[in-house]
């Protein structure tokens, strides 16, 4: 049952997502690849200046759409993505991740869809994403959603 909102990310949200997202790389990604390179990644993509930035850009630089969260019914951020249309046509999911302990509740779903209507929105009819591993935990999801490997670290669909 999905007892979340998802909304657009305000500057308030950045700390949420910084730190969700770095969870959920660090619990999916740790033992496959060590370390060094989850710090890394870590590092990369869930910098708080980072994230600050790009909320307060959506639509501001090229391609790029933002961050969107989903809610739980306290205003906790339980779910976060982002995306954008880089090039025409082809929308891509940068990040989508849910907090460990609501996964399967559909919080995942509600956010895909959310980003995917906001790329049709801009023109977007495939979509694209790229993954850290070739085994990702993450591969179900999208497989489910319609997703298939272009390459053994990217994904796609038509939209």
């Amino acid at each position: 049952m999905l007892l979340a909102d998802v909304r657009a990310a305000a500057p308030g949200d950045a700390t949420a997502i910084s730190r969700l997202l770095a969870e959920a790389i660090r619990e999916d990604y740790g033992s496959a690849l060590g370390e060094i390179r989850v710090g890394r990644l870590v590092s990369d993509h869930c910098s708080l200046p980072r994230i600050r930035a790009e909320i307060g850009i959506p639509g501001g630089a090229p391609g790029w759409l933002g961050w969107l969260v989903a809610a739980g019914p306290d205003g906790a951020v339980v779910g976060a993505v982002s995306g954008g249309v880089p090039v025409a046509s082809e929308g891509e999911v940068y990040a989508l991740c849910t907090t460990p302990a609501r996964r399967r509740e559909g919080v995942g779903t509600a956010l895909l869809a959310a980003a995917t209507e906001r790329m049709r929105t801009h023109g977007a009819t495939a979509q694209r994403i790229g993954l850290p591993v070739e085994q990702a935990p993450a591969l179900p999801f999208f497989a489910h959603h319609g997703f298939t490997a272009l390459t053994p670290l990217r994904l796609g669909r038509t939209l």
